[in-house]
């Protein structure tokens, strides 16, 4: 018995990454697993890998910063599965710690569009099924930057910020008609999109080595973390924001 037995779940940014960990590890513990990225030959190749180990998912290209991509993309998922019952908002970019005065409004805009307003339209476009059956997690990666300075340069700090405040008052609003909303914050996580901050000898990595733990991350831990809160082992938190950061925002 897997810990998503029964459960289909949609994750964007599910083509590299901490979403690609989470597609694995979901499918992996009996999750029916929709794989949403805007890399499509990414997604690809983890539905291929969840199929070749024996589970079931779906590719489906999204743009999070379209609202006619997410609910294209949710309306063909609920055509093939029939109901969401775990979203995990994943999908992200950084911003190359930018400060205020060198961020353009593109980028600020393209930061925000994909960061934060992304979530504001899978979640909407998921929600109404969930509140309908009155059963649902949903799941936001924030950042530790959505508590501290530094973590990012001012459209990111200012985007995770925003994530974090949103998982809080959709537990607000939501958590008495039967869901289930909490944030990862993660810290320094080597992936695609940070292989290349995270270099030998870069600050980056240098920072990201003077925390407690002395390292950065791995994907699969934060996936760990994703599995706790998607599963019914986490059913009496509601609107927490975890870091899982290598000790980071506790210095």
């Amino acid at each position: 018995m897997g810990k998503l037995d029964g459960k289909v779940t949609f994750i964007t940014g599910a083509g590299s990454g901490m979403g690609r960990s989470q597609a694995i590890l979901f499918a992996k513990e009996g999750a029916k697993v929709i794989a949403a990225d805007i890399n499509v030959d990414g997604v690809q190749e983890v539905v291929d890998q969840i199929k070749s180990d024996g589970g079931e998912a779906l590719a489906v290209e999204t743009d999070v910063s379209k609202k006619d991509s997410v609910e294209k993309a949710v309306n063909k998922e609920l055509d093939h599965f029939g109901q969401i019952d775990v979203l995990s908002n994943t999908a992200g970019i950084l911003d190359d710690y930018a400060p205020s005065l060198e961020t353009s409004e593109d980028l600020w805009d393209k930061i925000m569009n994909i960061n934060l307003k992304g979530i504001y339209y899978l979640t909407n476009a998921v929600l109404p099924q969930m509140v309908e059956r009155e059963k649902g997690t949903v799941i936001n990666v924030a950042s530790l930057a959505s508590f501290v300075a530094g973590g990012g340069g001012a459209a990111y700090t200012a985007a995770k910020h925003g994530v974090a405040g949103y998982t809080k008052q959709l537990a607000y609003d939501y958590g008495k008609k039967g869901i289930k909303a909490n944030a990862i914050a993660p810290g320094s996580v080597k992936t695609g999109l940070t292989e290349e901050i995270l270099v030998e000898g870069s600050d980056a990595e240098e920072r990201a080595n003077e925390v407690p733990a002395g390292r950065y991350g791995q994907p699969e831990e934060i996936a760990n973390v994703a599995l706790f809160l998607a599963s019914d082992d986490s059913s009496f938190m509601h609107g927490a924001v975890v870091p899982v950061d290598g000790g980071w925002t506790i210095q």
